[in-house]
């Protein structure tokens, strides 16, 4: 592997974790923010799929859609197909709670 592909892939990655490590973060305390925590969960599982499909050559569009980047893989690897629920049930968390009009109030 040539090392422009490998700074790509690691670059994924490290963006990967650190939004895994801010829902982390964000889900501690007495008052947890539920709401960008779950975002920054999709932001995660999006960087490290994209990682993955990078490793593996596969194009993919600049997409938030989960499903849309597992099904990439999906053609090469059936065993994958097993994230498919996953992937439906965290895509949406992309825009939703994102913006005041998109969620309730937690609170009065």
């Amino acid at each position: 592997m040539n090392e422009e592909k490998c700074i790509e892939i690691r670059n994924w990655l490290i963006k990967s974790l650190h939004d895994l490590g801010s829902a982390r973060r964000l889900m501690e305390g007495d008052e947890p923010y539920l709401d960008t925590a779950v975002y920054h969960c999709h932001q995660a599982s999006e960087k490290a799929l994209k990682a993955f499909l990078s490793y593996h050559d596969i194009l993919f569009e600049r997409t938030p859609d989960l499903t849309e980047l597992l099904e990439l893989f999906v053609e090469n690897e059936p065993a994958f197909a097993q994230w498919r629920q996953i992937a439906v049930e965290l895509t949406p968390y992309a825009v939703q709670f994102r913006y005041p009009d998109e969620v309730k109030p937690l609170r009065p």
